[in-house]
């Protein structure tokens, strides 16, 4: 298929984005104000102005609206904070439901503060992260399986972003993750596609995409070495798609291994949220065309054109068919 045919049958779609769905506060910050504090005597970072973006899961769910896609939704939990507030108001005004989002309080909402030169516009300080690093309430948990069981049925395509750092905490949680696989063999018709940044090897029957290095991580901790067809079979996975980046990415199904080059970009402006874009793309396109060889053909094609782009950059129908 063309792109043109690909794009054409996005606006049919309905997706679901379920996972870690955080706030990105992007703070610009002017150094001439780093008056000391009087009481401490230590410079203060005087932030003159903030825009704030849907993160991690939110970033797939910008990337699926702005391709296009009929109807996106996340789901996932968000504090009964101000950074909570900022996040459904960003995630409204991006067109993106945020009726599935469980509120849990007591619980912060995953926010990253990013602090930027007010002169250079480069990101030059350290981030400033707002984490939870305790297990998920069971009442939180029990909710999120309850709603991604009642609303699975409605979206053709689910994504799922398993991005938090920590050993507990996050929204995808062994539960989640078994619900997930059921939904894979109940509906094989309706692919669910996973980005995880550190348990790649726990998830069973459905679509899998780690970078390079997340993959050879995980196919080390499930097997002992570096094997990706056996790490495919490992999972029970349809297909496991292993991006490199600005080269391409490797295909491994059953039917073997391919490897999908990407467009030459020589110079990228930020590579930040280049696989979140690929996933929204690539996924998109993998309900459209039926072919994960295609499927990442068009992803790379996605991430080309958002890591010209400074911050979480989004593409839009109009620049895949220039690209």
């Amino acid at each position: 298929m063309t792109n043109a045919e690909i794009l054409n049958q996005f606006p049919k779609l309905r997706v679901l984005v379920a996972g870690d769905v955080c706030l990105d506060r992007w703070c610009r910050y002017d150094p001439g104000l780093a008056d000391p504090s009087r009481e401490t005597g230590i410079p203060r970072i005087a932030v003159v102005s903030t825009e704030v973006t849907p993160g991690a899961a939110g970033t797939i769910a910008n990337n699926l609206a702005a391709l296009g896609a009929g109807k996106v939704a996340v789901l996932g939990m968000v504090g009964n904070d101000g950074f909570g507030y900022e996040l459904r108001a960003a995630l409204a005004a991006r067109g993106i439901s945020h009726e599935l989002l469980v509120d849990a309080p007591g619980v912060p909402t995953f926010t990253y503060t990013k602090l930027i030169h007010a002169q250079t516009g480069e990101e030059d300080l350290p981030r400033v992260d707002f984490v939870y690093t305790n297990p998920l309430p069971e009442s939180v948990e029990r909710e999120l399986i309850a709603r991604l069981e009642r609303a699975a049925p409605a979206y053709d395509l689910i994504l799922v972003s398993d991005q938090a750092e920590t050993s507990q905490g996050g929204v995808v949680t062994p539960v989640m993750r078994d619900r997930l696989a059921r939904l894979a063999l109940a509906r094989p018709d309706k692919p669910i596609w996973v980005d995880s940044r550190l348990r790649a090897e726990h998830f069973r029957h459905v679509v899998v995409k780690p970078n390079q290095q997340e993959a050879e991580a995980a196919s080390i901790r499930a097997l002992g070495r570096v094997d990706f067809p056996e790490l495919r079979r490992h999972m029970q996975a349809p297909c496991l798609v292993v991006t490199h980046g600005g080269k391409g990415a490797l295909v491994v199904d059953g039917a073997g291994e391919q490897w999908v080059p990407a467009k030459d970009v020589a110079h990228p402006v930020d590579i930040c949220g280049a696989g979140d874009s690929f996933s929204a793309g690539a996924a998109m396109a993998l309900v459209v065309t039926g072919d994960p060889r295609e499927a990442t053909r068009f992803g790379n094609l996605v991430a080309g054109i958002t890591i010209m782009k400074k911050g979480t950059g989004t593409a839009s129908p109009q620049e895949v068919l220039v690209a």
